[in-house]
Parts: C-alpha cells; structure tokens; sequence
C-alpha cells in the first residue's frame, strides 16, 4: 500500500466516524459539529482524488453555507428546545422499514442501470474540464433539477427554523 491509499483509507474512516456521529449524537449542536467534520472528509477525499474544484466547492458550500445555516437553525430553536424531554422517538425501529424498502429499491434500480458499472473517466493532465462541467450543470438533461430541489429544500428549512422560533404567544417583541 502506498502513502496515498493509506491516507485516503484513513481519511475515508474519519468521514465515516464523523457521519454516525451526527446520526447518534444527542445533542443537535454536537450533530451539527460532527457534520461538518463529515462534510471536511469528503473534502479530503475529493482533494485526494486530484478534483479540485469539487474540493473547494465542498469547503465553500457545504461546510461554509449549508454547515452555518443548520448551526443557525439550531441556535434559533434553541429556546424551544427542553433539554428533559427525551430526543428519540419511540418508534424509531419503525424506521428500518421504509428505509430498507428504499434501500432495496435503490440497489434494484441501480443494478439494472447499465451506465452504474461503466469505467471511471480520469481526470486530465491539464485539470478538469470546467466548460463540460458547468453544461452538466445547468443544462435541462444534466443536474439542473437536482440543484433546484436542493435551493427549495433549504429554502423550505430556513422558513421552518423562522417558524419554529417565533413566538407564537401574542406576547409578541
């Protein structure tokens, strides 16, 4: 094994440490910590596997937006928030079942998509092809739909943080 494959097992472990912390940590604000130590592994991973620009993207906007914007949230929810009350929910081990559903039908689907276990494009020696990249992008048949439902979906979770933490009393401020 080489210094490069042993970083990147090490790295890939801490990245995977990182992410079942923020799934059994108790506290939200311990969750949000332990995902941005998550978030910085897969950073790793990318600066690792010679693409940079996905790297710095994962730095810049994951860790330094999406990251601060759950951090912010927990904090605007702080107040509601009663540290005795217990943080799961009792039926948690009802969640294994559409989960594994989901699971099963992603491995299904994924099986059967030819492209899955196509060869892996390298990167080349001159860097990478960010004209390609920003088509992909923002074309209809690339991943425009999916970026679109990520800034809706944040959209929608910094308008229920707002929600949450008015004040809903009439006591108004």
């Amino acid at each position: 094994m080489s210094i490069l494959q042993i970083v990147f097992l090490v790295a890939g472990l801490v990245t995977l440490f990182c992410a079942v912390m923020v799934v059994i940590s108790t506290r939200m604000m311990h969750a949000a910590f332990w995902l941005v130590g998550a978030l910085l592994g897969v950073a790793v991973l990318f600066a690792l596997l010679e693409s940079r620009f996905f790297a710095v993207v994962q730095v810049l906007v994951y860790i330094g937006a999406i990251a601060i914007l759950i951090i912010f949230a927990v904090m605007l929810t702080r107040k509601i928030m009663d540290e005795n009350q217990p943080r799961m929910n009792n039926l948690w081990g009802l969640a294994f079942i559409p989960v594994g559903g989901m699971l099963a039908g992603l491995i299904f689907i994924l099986s059967r998509w030819s492209a899955f276990s196509s060869n892996v494009r390298t990167v080349p020696l001159g860097g990478e092809d960010m004209q390609a990249l920003g088509n992909a992008l923002v074309a209809p048949t690339g991943y425009m739909i999916p970026f679109e439902v990520s800034s809706i979906l944040l959209l929608a979770a910094l308008i229920g943080a707002i929600f949450v933490a008015a004040d809903h009393t009439g006591g108004g401020r």
